[in-house]
């Protein structure tokens, strides 16, 4: 009798437990996306170990240098996860607080007159002085506030480009933005003079880095949850419009800078899982899969991954290791013959030599950003 009994309520529990896996509401409304399939990691992606080089700068410094800059004098910025901003020596030694914004500090870039720009996830667009004092440029556009405020990049008229990743999830639940997968990201300009903001492009994809190019006719946008970056130009016969820079990439991109040349680098947080790549065409699963205890989200694998491309959108460089000696890197800024690395996980920045050109350059191979690559997927 009581084995019938713990029977029956154990089937009970268990009953219980599949409804509320199929019925409890959630707070996301996903809708159905079929990605491209996944790019192998060959050719212009074949793996390699560049990157097992990279040295930690200001190690256990903090959590978390998300993104990070370099000023005329060397020294070496970097936005840490309980809200300081770290600087070092151009050698990479004595660490100090510059700043504290209160908040998240996620892009970093510097103006012409040396104030550092800050995208904060959670105070908006503000601007640290050279004594660190702190001001707040904006919180809002078009009336809607800011949700996330993810990267930034400073033209050579003053204008700061910036993004708003979501304007629905704060940083802390930017997952369920990936889950979702809807399009609450926004690019957008500051212009200081007018201190004005105006709305370049909505409807984006976890709108995350930003990056003018040097020309100046065009800024760069990249759409996390599409893998792609987009490009909205800022002059010539497509002022105003925008197009696919670059689209299927092999990984989840974050941050984006100019070499001030001929070279974007792109920061490759992870590679991407071909698991979550289905998941985006059951959005009733990914709802259930929202009710799960968060120890069941998915870990990314730990990998090294930067690519250089030219100012056409074409793959030049291609950094790499799979060890993840130096792991989540979501910036890179290139200052002289050095690269600096930011990461969400380390507690360093990191920092290795700018490749030569014969060396991780990929000239020869094509690469068609327009159209989904036959692969065995990733190992």
């Amino acid at each position: 009798m009581k084995k019938k009994k713990l029977l029956m309520s154990l089937v009970l529990i268990f009953g219980l437990f599949i409804l509320y896996l199929l019925f409890w509401p959630v707070s996301i409304d996903p809708i159905a996306w079929s990605p491209m399939e996944a790019p192998a990691l060959s050719g212009v992606f074949k793996p390699n170990s560049y990157l097992a080089s990279v040295k930690k700068l200001g190690t256990n410094m903090g959590v978390g240098p998300e993104d990070v800059d370099v000023d005329n004098n060397g020294l070496i910025y970097g936005g840490m996860e309980d809200g300081r901003i770290i600087r070092l020596h151009s050698d990479g030694t004595h660490p100090e607080v510059f700043a504290h914004t209160g908040g998240r500090p996620l892009g970093l870039s510097f103006d012409a007159n040396g104030n550092l720009i800050v995208a904060d996830a959670y105070k908006g667009l503000i601007s640290i002085k050279k004594d660190g004092s702190v001001s707040v440029l904006c919180t809002a556009a078009d009336g809607l506030p800011f949700g996330l405020t993810d990267d930034v990049d400073v033209a050579q008229d003053e204008t700061i480009y910036f993004s708003d990743a979501t304007y629905k999830y704060p940083l802390e639940r930017y997952i369920d933005d990936a889950m979702e997968h809807r399009p609450h990201g926004r690019l957008l300009a500051y212009y200081p003079k007018t201190k004005s903001t105006k709305v370049l492009l909505d409807k984006l994809y976890f709108a995350n880095g930003v990056a003018v190019s040097p020309d100046q006719s065009f800024v760069l946008v990249n759409e996390t949850w599409k893998y792609r970056i987009k490009r909205y130009w800022l002059s010539g016969p497509k002022k105003e419009k925008s197009d696919i820079f670059i689209d299927n990439l092999p990984g989840i991109p974050d941050g984006i800078s100019s070499n001030q040349e001929n070279i974007f680098w792109l920061a490759l947080p992870s590679i991407r899982d071909t698991r979550l790549d289905k998941l985006m065409d059951m959005p009733f699963l990914r709802k259930v899969i929202m009710r799960l205890p968060k120890l069941f989200e998915p870990v990314p694998k730990r990998y090294s991954f930067v690519l250089g491309l030219d100012n056409s959108g074409k793959i030049v460089h291609n950094l790499q290791d799979p060890n993840g000696t130096f792991a989540m890197i979501t910036s890179v800024e290139q200052h002289g013959d050095r690269l600096y690395l930011g990461s969400l996980d380390e507690e360093a920045i990191g920092r290795v030599l700018v490749p030569k050109k014969d060396k991780c350059t990929f000239q020869n191979v094509p690469y068609n950003t327009r159209l989904p690559i036959k692969g065995q997927g990733y190992p």
